[in-house]
């Protein structure tokens, strides 16, 4: 009898010999399959642009060796071996490789369409890649579950009994870290509710700057001077926000003072010149402007206008401007602004009777 006949384990070394042949075999095919499959599907997402080709190639990517590895060795043990106790092990790993390489899949393919979709919408429509993102978590929190009770089935376990103690037990990871679920439900409630979104700039108490990141329990500001101010949702929700992002036009009142000294045909010119100055700026709509009050000090006009914008720095630009204008208006026209000054009136009063001289 020669080796290649001689028993091992319950199959002739022949038989193993051939089994690991055609488990080395499948591999380099799978891979193979792999390598064409992600290739192709690769150029027909550039040459299409459409978003469920990048989904595939995302997830054809996230094939693991291991799981290859396992469907190879699977197909050795099914199709050569008559050992049948370690085909059965084999088949229970190749169906739990498959299981979990489902789960990677499904995880690959939503961060793929979350991405694609970030892309298409962050222009047009931040609040909804804010409502996408948490949608995803909640996806891949399913798919996540799905697959460990699915592993748990194929190896016998009783799930049934299994959700619902999970059900009792999660009462009591509930009441212990109700903290956090309430920075999840106010994430959900941002979320859905929609007060703000990323990109948004927001006042809330003191602090100021521009909405990074809206978390599971943190949301995440960039504040004007740099640094990142991290709000627990909870907190957030409860503060006053005041939101720049939502203002669709921003209205400006400003007032200036002239001397008691201008004439008052010149006053009855100011207004008009201010308006002038204002509608000579672009992306700005005059509401009024009026000789307001006699000041402590000055004759006070008070303005108003709206600029077409919630943008700090094109207001400050179109304001600046208009001061200018007015300046030179006033130039043109011999107009005093006013400053503050006290004009002292000294009267030098008679001799009082019988007082010496």
């Amino acid at each position: 009898m020669g080796f290649l006949e001689t028993e091992f384990a319950g199959a002739m070394v022949r038989a193993w010999l051939i089994a690991a042949g055609v488990a080395a075999g499948s591999f380099l095919v799978l891979r193979v399959v792999q390598a064409i499959l992600v290739g192709r599907f690769a150029a027909l997402a550039r040459r299409i642009e459409k978003p469920w080709t990048e989904i595939l190639v995302a997830a054809l990517r996230k094939t693991k060796a291991l799981f290859l590895v396992l469907v190879a060795l699977w197909a050795a043990a099914e199709f050569v071996l008559p050992q049948e106790r370690l085909a059965g092990v084999l088949t229970t790993l190749a169906g739990l490789g498959l299981i979990l390489q489902a789960g990677i899949w499904a995880n690959a393919a939503i961060n793929a369409w979350l991405e694609s979709y970030r892309r298409r919408k962050l222009a047009e429509d931040a609040a909804a890649v804010t409502t996408m993102t948490a949608a995803g978590f909640l996806a891949k929190l399913i798919v996540w579950s799905l697959v460990l009770l699915f592993g748990l089935d194929s190896l016998g376990v009783q799930i049934t009994a299994l959700v619902a103690g999970l059900g009792v037990g999660g009462i009591a990871v509930a009441l212990a870290v109700q903290n956090i679920l309430g920075d999840l439900f106010a994430s959900l409630s941002i979320v859905l509710d929609k007060p703000f979104v990323v990109g948004d700039f927001l006042i809330i108490d003191s602090f100021l700057g521009s909405v990074e990141h809206v978390g599971l329990k943190t949301t995440r500001i960039r504040s004007l001077s740099g640094e990142q101010l991290v709000f627990s949702n909870t907190d957030l929700l409860g503060s006053r926000i005041r939101n720049y992002g939502r203002m669709q036009e921003r209205r400006v009142a400003f007032t200036l003072g002239v001397t008691y000294q201008t004439p008052r045909e010149k006053l009855e010119r100011i207004p008009g010149m201010i308006r002038a100055a204002i509608e000579a700026q672009a992306d700005t709509r005059f509401d009024r402007s009026h000789f307001k009050e006699y000041g402590a000090f000055s004759l006070d006009f008070e303005t108003v206008y709206f600029i077409m914008g919630p943008d700090y720095n094109k207001y400050m630009d179109i304001q600046q401007a208009i001061n200018l204008a007015v300046h030179a208006a006033f130039e043109d026209a011999g107009v005093e602004f006013a400053y503050p000054t006290q004009t002292l009136f000294l009267e030098r009063g008679g001799a009082e009777p019988g007082a010496p001289a």
